[in-house]
This record gives structure tokens, C-alpha cells and sequence, in this order.
């Protein structure tokens, strides 16, 4: 198996997929609304011990929703939650959602990071302007759309520089096209031992965030814990001020059960560029989507290719909205290109 990109190296390489941002950078905070041109097949994954989330539980398998509309990514931790009340009302004013009755119910499952202590200015009175910046993100939703210092990455933080929002595309051997959408912001580190070597180095393709490979020879600290807010620099930044949550996609043909598992696998591209992940502070998740449009429906051999490339994608888009952060006035931590 051969791993290439597509043409955007984006998640919207999917076919049936487009993605909106909205941010503000002096309140250091964002949405990214990932929309579906079709209501898409959907599951979700939580690895994480602090979840924030929305319309989770609909997506188990034994329950009976099949298909979502968009998933919604925030910060603003549980504030952040209203960006899906704002994505479900641009969705519903195009018409789109199921009918119930008579009524218009567009279905969004949402996940939040924590960036409240974020060197931002959250003081914004009785609203959180989480729904109208749901809003805007759905209305501008695209197939091109900015990595980095973006959406719900705006303000993400990782131990010792600042996160992002990234996103990557693989083409396999079939044709199926899997892509990725990480917001960026865990208590872990993606570099190794403060050096600018990324732990997803075997995955990259090309240079696409950087190019460096692995440092050689290793650092003897390589496995040190890095957490950050352990370090007297991040002093003031609680424990579960946290969360890596992201977007798996492909146009094979999934079952609901088969995009669970999908986001099963895409939970390994977490562990592979995040050193520590998964803990305790952290809310971890994953949403899966299948929107079938290349007509390929996987035999168990495929299937094992898909899964794999989910993890390795994943670690590539998580790894790019790192390499991709911007600096900002009042940032806490440095950014990736100036380290």
C-alpha cells in the first residue's frame, strides 16, 4: 500500500465535504463547522477522560440516527457547545435536515476544547459568542480553508508552543480517499524532547510539515512526559485546560458500526503524534464520517488499508496545525516556525 495525498491535502478531498472557519483573535477562540452536501454516515470515538461533546450518544451504532448533516468542532470548553446551535440554524435556513413532523431537524454533533486560559479576552458578557460564530463558520464553509492559527484552532496550546487546527488527505491503492481535521490542543507534546521533530515523522509525505524526520541520534529524554502545565512558564494554565478533537472522513461506504470502527482506528494517528495522549485531562475525540461517494463499498483486506491510513492521516493533520500556527499578540507559547 502507497500513501499519496489529494489535490488539497485537506479533509474536503472527501468528496461531499466542506469546511467553514470563524475565529477572534482577541478572544484567542474559534469554530470550524465541517459540513455534508449529503447527510453523511457518522460515529464517534471518546479516548480522552474530559469530553465536552453533543449529539454524541445518537452516533452508537444501536441507536437509530443513521446520518448527520455537519459536526462542529469549538473552543470555549462548554461554552463552546452553542457553535452547534448556530451551524443548525444556517443548515435549517438552506432547508437542509431531516423532516419530523413537519419540522426541519438538521442533525450536528458537537465536541469543545478548553482554551478559556489562553491569554485571551473572555470577558464577553451575559452571551458566549460561541452560536453566532457557529453561524458564521457554516456560512463559510468551502472546499478551501485556512490550517494553523484558524477556527477552533485559534487557540490551542500544546506543551511548550502553541497548537492549531490542521487537516491531510490520503489516496489509497483502491481509489478511496481518506482525509482529517484535528483541532489541535492537548496536554502532551508533538515534538520530541523540545526539539522541532515532530513524533509523527514516518508518516509525513514530503515536507509537509517540515521535513525533518526524526532527530538523529534520538534524545536520551525522548520518553520524559512533557505536559503544559507542569513547567513554571505555564504557570496559571490548569491541569484540564486541554483536549485534541478531530474529524476522520472517507467516501468509501461505511456502516454505521464500520465508521465507529473507522474512528476507533483514527485514535492510533493521536497516539502516534501526541506524547502523552489520551489522559485523564485531556477529551479526546473522534468524529467519523462516510459519505460513500466513490461508490466503494470495502472487502475485510481494504478495510485494514482504510483503518491504517486513518491513524497515519491523522497523525499528518494533527502535526500540521502545529507546523502551521501563527503568532499572535499575547500568546503564551511560541509558535512551531519560530522555535
Amino acid at each position: 500500500m502507497t500513501f499519496r495525498t489529494g489535490p488539497r491535502n485537506l479533509i474536503t478531498d472527501v468528496a461531499g465535504l466542506r469546511v467553514g472557519n470563524a475565529g477572534d483573535g482577541n478572544l484567542k477562540s474559534g469554530v470550524t463547522a465541517v459540513l455534508c452536501d449529503d447527510p453523511a454516515v457518522a460515529g464517534v470515538q471518546v479516548l480522552g477522560g474530559a469530553p465536552g461533546t453533543r449529539e454524541t450518544d445518537l452516533l452508537e451504532p444501536h441507536n437509530s440516527v443513521e446520518f448527520v448533516h455537519a459536526v462542529v468542532l469549538s473552543g470555549g470548553s462548554a461554552f463552546g457547545l452553542d457553535s452547534a446551535s448556530g451551524v443548525q440554524a444556517a443548515l435549517r435556513e438552506d432547508g437542509i435536515g431531516f423532516d419530523v413532523g413537519g419540522f426541519r431537524v438538521p442533525i450536528v454533533p458537537a465536541a469543545i476544547l478548553f482554551d478559556l486560559r489562553n491569554g485571551g479576552d473572555k470577558e464577553w458578557g451575559r452571551y458566549p459568542p460561541y452560536r453566532e460564530l457557529g453561524y458564521e463558520a457554516a456560512r463559510a464553509a468551502s472546499a478551501d480553508f485556512a490550517i494553523g492559527t484558524a477556527g477552533a484552532g485559534t487557540g490551542a496550546l500544546t506543551a511548550g508552543l502553541k497548537g492549531g487546527l490542521g487537516s491531510a488527505s490520503t489516496i489509497l491503492d483502491s481509489g478511496v480517499t481518506i482525509g482529517a481535521l484535528a483541532a489541535v490542543n492537548p496536554t502532551g507534546s508533538v515534538t520530541v524532547s523540545g526539539t522541532r521533530h515532530f513524533w509523527a515523522a514516518p508518516f509525513e509525505i514530503g515536507d509537509e510539515f517540515g521535513g525533518l524526520g526524526y532527530p538523529s541520534p534520538m534524545p536520551a529524554d525522548a520518553s520524559k512526559v512533557r505536559l503544559k502545565f507542569r513547567d513554571k512558564a505555564d504557570a496559571g494554565l490548569p491541569s484540564q485546560g486541554n483536549t485534541t478533537i478531530a474529524v476522520i472522513a472517507t467516501d468509501a461506504i461505511l456502516t454505521k458500526a464500520a465508521a465507529k470502527r473507522l474512528a476507533i482506528a483514527a485514535h492510533d494517528g493521536f497516539a502516534r503524534a501526541i506524547w502523552p495522549a489520551h489522559t485523564p485531562v485531556d477529551g479526546d475525540l473522534v468524529f467519523a464520517l462516510a459519505t460513500g461517494k466513490s461508490g466503494f463499498a470495502l472487502d475485510a483486506d481494504a478495510a485494514i488499508d482504510l483503518y491504517a491510513a486513518a491513524g497515519a492521516t491523522m497523525a499528518r493533520a494533527i502535526s500540521r496545525g502545529v507546523h502551521a500556527a501563527k503568532p499572535a499578540k499575547g500568546d503564551l507559547f511560541p509558535v512551531w516556525s519560530v522555535r
